[in-house]
């Protein structure tokens, strides 16, 4: 996302980058790309699957709105297989991924292409997988609106937090304020 920095008072999108993915939302502390420019691939929406390939590997279900996808960071997709399938799949090979990260000399253990291709996915019959698919499709999708919800609630806490306590602490001031003066008047 280097190449994609906005102008100024150009539309923007916050950059996912790992640190993102951990917390589940960018913030103001996320740097920014402009949304002119970026081809629709590397554009991130809620209910995406992410795969972080580089540093901390993991795999997740971007809950946290539109953003800008950068590097060590996949987008996971499938124009056949619904995306609790590739998903589940993704995190059954984590472990695996992770264990080959470790083995690397580098400081900063990543998986290459190769160990990807090496990855193999059991495909079930098309009439098992379309029960299969009526089952858990709509537990995974109410994971999702779940996984939303919970963002958007920890966003509005984060916001409003501080604010009541603030306001809190401004009232509490004020209380000692004229409970000092009481006191003083009532020694006189």
């Amino acid at each position: 996302m280097q190449n994609y920095r906005p102008s100024n008072h150009e539309k923007s999108y916050p950059v996912l980058k790992i640190r993102e993915l951990r917390q589940g939302y960018c913030d103001f502390n996320s740097d920014l790309c402009s949304s002119n420019n970026i081809d629709e691939e590397y554009i991130i929406k809620n209910n995406d699957v992410i795969f972080s390939w580089s540093g901390s590997l993991l795999v997740d279900i971007w809950s946290g709105g539109t953003c800008g996808l950068n590097q060590h960071l996949f987008k996971v997709t499938s124009n056949k297989y619904e995306d609790w399938f590739y998903y589940y799949w993704t995190k059954h090979h984590l472990n695996n991924f992770i264990r080959i990260a470790e083995g690397k000399a580098t400081s900063l253990g990543h998986i290459k292409r190769e160990e990807l291709d090496k990855a193999v996915v059991l495909i079930p019959p098309i009439e098992h997988y379309n029960k299969i698919n009526r089952i858990i499709s709509p537990i995974f999708n109410s994971l999702k609106v779940q996984k939303i919800e919970k963002i958007q609630l920890m966003k509005l806490q984060s916001t409003l937090l501080p604010k009541l306590m603030l306001e809190n602490s401004d009232s509490s001031t004020a209380k000692l304020s004229f409970s000092e003066n009481n006191t003083g008047s009532q020694n006189e």
